[in-house]
């Protein structure tokens, strides 16, 4: 697991960021959970994309999805694996300052717990294989989901399907669902325009 999480150490300087687990320490409620955990964080970095991560053997797997999930069967949504990130990342709502890997604001926008739906394989087993299938039991997101590996290299490509199944609908934009953020109900916009405010207002003091 460390070993996993260094590349996103190395990418990260703790001076300089307030994301979590640059420094390879913990929170206290960081632990891995009974059922497994997926978050889908939306990141208004150099481009605005979603973040999808699930919590594999102690980290969050990570893929970058610059459209989003889509809801509709007939749509394949690229997904561009990234480092693992910790746990705690999960939690983690703020604006990534300038200067650093991944400037801008990001938001929890969907998460909840997922269910690994090959029988023969483990989740690792299933991403190294390249083709997961999960259930996603999420604040938005519900039933089942594939990914499939459709390029290796430093920044393997994946195509994000949803499944044909209840929760499929092809008129749903889960893009635009309202409020965007599960924790707190605020946009990325929101977020970048009260970190301008407080540190405004800290210049002033």
């Amino acid at each position: 697991m460390a070993d996993r999480l260094g590349r996103y150490r190395d990418k990260r300087d703790a001076s300089k960021t307030t994301e979590p687990g640059v420094t390879g320490t913990r929170s206290p409620n960081s632990g891995s959970s009974k059922s497994p955990r997926f978050v889908i964080q939306k990141h208004d970095a150099s481009s605005l994309h979603y973040d999808f991560r699930l919590e594999v053997d102690g980290t969050l797997r990570s893929w970058a999805v610059p459209k989003g999930p889509s809801a509709d069967p007939r749509e394949k949504r690229l997904a561009v694996e990234v480092e693992d990130h910790p746990l705690e990342y999960g939690d983690f709502e703020g604006v990534i300052g300038k200067g650093n890997y991944g400037a801008g604001s990001v938001i929890v926008w969907d998460r909840g717990t997922y269910r690994n739906l090959d029988e023969e394989h483990s989740m690792a087993e299933a991403i190294e294989a390249g083709h997961v299938k999960v259930w996603l039991e999420g604040e938005k997101l519900k039933g089942g989901w594939t990914l499939q590996r459709t390029r290796g290299g430093d920044k393997p490509q994946w195509l994000m399907i949803k499944r044909r199944d209840e929760g499929a609908d092809a008129r749903r934009n889960p893009e635009s669902t309202e409020p965007e953020s599960v924790i707190t109900g605020r946009t990325v916009e929101q977020v970048a325009a009260e970190e301008s405010a407080e540190e405004a207002e800290d210049g002033t003091k």
